[in-house]
């Protein structure tokens, strides 16, 4: 792939600062958990002549772009196929017990939104596909076509919070004994049909069902909440973590776990906070941080993001 057709990564200069105490130490190792095409690896690599990057991606098509835009710096830069919640398994087989860093930029990638053929986008009609690992898994196609009318609804109101979930989960039911959902187009299609004509200019009516399907097809957030956990786990003390979340089930689980790493152990009404008492991270940011406005001007995918980091600063017994 072409530079000019590589993305500026969101949040590029406010990641890599965040993680530059702990990713500038001599020797040190960070993991990049959404490798997508490098962008962010790249630009660490570079910073840091003395960094090892371990960038994992389930996606083999981006390893393949990532691997060819990092080759130039040689086996600093070790790719690993595997979803994100793999990182313990994949830092045991490179013989690695502790990392410095780790970045998660969550969500779809700038590759899979830009391959047509991938089926992410409701704005181009493409094969039902939606799966971030194309060699294996269920596809959209496939929720589609069988799963019940009840669990449609469920996945629609769980991971998109779409409101007329009962409506459309009724309605692809019924259409599906007719014709079989195989295109983007066909589901576009059927939604907006289905929506409200009150309710069409409260944006896209495909946009929370495409949201919804992707997650369950990757089976995004049990991911994300075996990963993060893992991720912690594995940081050395001064080791930093800076995760990206693109809408507000992701960014959920995160705060969920960083506030539970970052505060006191100690029983309520305890005198004196013991030593194993303290938290083991500080948060890095108040609350979630958001895109500058220039920022959202020059890369619109920047509009959504949420950003969160810690810091280790003890490990426990």
């Amino acid at each position: 792939m072409a530079d000019d057709q590589i993305h500026t990564p969101v949040l590029l200069d406010r990641s890599l600062e965040l993680l530059e105490p702990a990713i500038s130490r001599p020797g040190a190792v960070v993991v990049d958990a959404t490798l997508g095409m490098g962008g962010h690896s790249a630009a660490m690599l570079q910073r840091h002549p003395e960094l090892t990057l371990v960038g994992l991606d389930r996606d083999t098509e981006a390893l393949g772009i990532a691997g060819e835009r990092l080759a130039s710096f040689g086996d600093r830069a070790k790719l690993v196929h595997t979803e994100y919640d793999g990182i313990a398994r994949a830092l045991d087989s490179l013989g690695i017990d502790e990392v410095d860093g780790v970045l998660f930029d969550l969500g779809v990638s700038s590759l899979q939104l830009d391959r047509v053929e991938r089926g992410f986008s409701y704005s181009k009609d493409a094969p039902l596909d939606m799966r971030m690992d194309p060699t294996q898994g269920v596809t959209a196609e496939t929720v589609l076509a069988t799963y019940s009318e009840a669990e449609l609804r469920r996945i629609f109101y769980q991971y998109g919070e779409e409101k007329l979930a009962p409506r459309y989960a009724r309605r692809i039911v019924e259409r599906r004994i007719e014709t079989p959902l195989v295109r983007s187009g066909q589901l576009v299609d059927l939604l907006s049909d289905a929506t409200p004509a009150a309710l069409q200019r409260a944006g896209h009516p495909a946009k929370r069902v495409f949201q919804a399907l992707r997650i369950e097809v990757n089976a995004e957030l049990a991911s994300l909440e075996s990963a993060l956990p893992a991720a912690l786990d594995r940081l050395a003390i001064g080791g930093r973590i800076v995760v990206l979340a693109y809408q507000s089930l992701e960014d959920r689980l995160v705060k969920r776990e960083f506030a539970a790493r970052s505060q006191s152990t100690a029983p309520a009404g305890l005198p004196v906070e013991l030593p194993e008492h303290r938290p083991e991270f500080r948060l890095l940011v108040r609350g979630a941080e958001l895109a500058s406005d220039d920022e959202k001007d020059l890369n619109p995918r920047a509009k959504p993001v949420r950003l969160r980091a810690a810091e280790r600063i003890r490990r426990s017994a």
